[in-house]
C-alpha cells in the first residue's frame, strides 16, 4: 500500500536549446519566438498552462535577444528604468498573484518608449487575469499573444521521458506507454506523477517501475472516489 509521500526533492531543470521538446502543441509559439528581433510588436505575450514550457522557451529566448528575467511578482516601480536598460526582457507568471498591475503599466510603457523588447509569460490571456487597470488590459489585448496547448498522446510521451531524465531516472518503455495511456493528457498530470514516483521510490528504496506506477495510481483511484 503507497504511504504518504515524503516531499519532492530538489532537482535539475534542464533549459538547454537542444532539450526543448518541439511539438505541434508548441510549433506557433517557437516560430513566433524564433521571428526575434523581426517580431511585429516590442512586446509578445506567452501564455500556456503549468509545466508546458513557457520558461523553458522564454530561457532560450532570454539567450538569444540578451534579455534580461524576472518574476513579475518581483516588480518594483524603482527598479523600472533599471530593467528596460537590457536590451530585451522576460517577465514570467504576469498573471500570478499578487498581480503587479502598476509595475506591469509602467514597465511596458517604458520598454515601448526605450526600444526594449518584452516577452510577457502567464498561464492563461489577459482577459481573464481579473485585471482592474483598464489601460493595462487595453494594452495587453492589443500586443500579439501565443499560446503554449496541452499535449497530445505522442506528445505526452516525450514529456514524460524528459521528465525522468531531467530528475536522472531511468525507466523501461513500458512504463511510458502505461502511463500514457491513463493519465491525463495535460503537462501538470505528467509533472504530478512524475515527481510522485520519484519520491515513493527513494521513499520504499525501489527502482520506478510500471508495477509501483500502478500501485501509486490505484492508491490515487481511491482516495478520490472517498472524496
Amino acid at each position: 500500500m503507497i504511504g504518504q509521500l515524503p516531499l519532492d526533492l530538489p532537482h535539475r531543470l534542464n533549459y538547454a536549446e537542444e532539450d526543448f521538446l518541439a511539438a505541434p502543441s508548441n510549433r506557433e509559439a517557437m516560430a513566433l519566438l524564433g521571428l526575434w528581433p523581426g517580431w511585429p510588436h516590442r512586446l509578445l505575450v506567452l501564455t500556456g498552462p503549468p509545466g508546458a514550457g513557457k520558461s523553458h522557451l522564454g530561457a532560450i529566448w532570454a539567450r538569444r535577444a540578451g534579455a534580461a528575467i524576472i518574476s513579475a511578482q518581483r516588480l518594483e516601480l524603482a527598479a523600472l528604468p533599471d530593467l528596460v536598460k537590457a536590451p530585451a526582457l522576460l517577465v514570467e507568471d504576469a498573471d500570478q498573484p499578487p498581480l503587479r498591475e502598476t509595475e506591469l503599466f509602467h514597465l511596458i510603457n517604458l520598454a515601448i518608449e526605450r526600444g526594449t523588447f518584452l516577452l510577457i509569460t502567464a498561464r492563461k490571456a489577459p482577459d481573464v487575469w481579473g485585471l482592474r487597470t483598464k489601460d493595462l488590459l487595453s494594452r495587453l489585448r492589443r500586443a500579439p499573444s501565443v499560446a503554449i496547448h496541452e499535449p497530445d498522446e505522442a506528445f505526452l510521451r516525450a514529456i514524460l521521458v524528459k521528465l525522468f531524465q531531467d530528475r536522472q531516472i531511468k525507466v523501461e518503455a513500458n512504463l511510458i506507454d502505461y502511463l500514457a495511456l491513463r493519465l491525463d493528457r495535460s503537462f501538470a498530470a505528467a509533472r504530478r506523477i512524475v515527481a510522485a514516483l520519484d519520491a515513493e521510490g527513494l521513499a520504499r528504496g525501489r527502482p520506478v517501475t510500471r508495477a509501483l506506477a500502478g500501485e501509486l495510481l490505484a492508491a490515487w483511484g481511491d482516495h478520490d472516489e472517498d472524496h
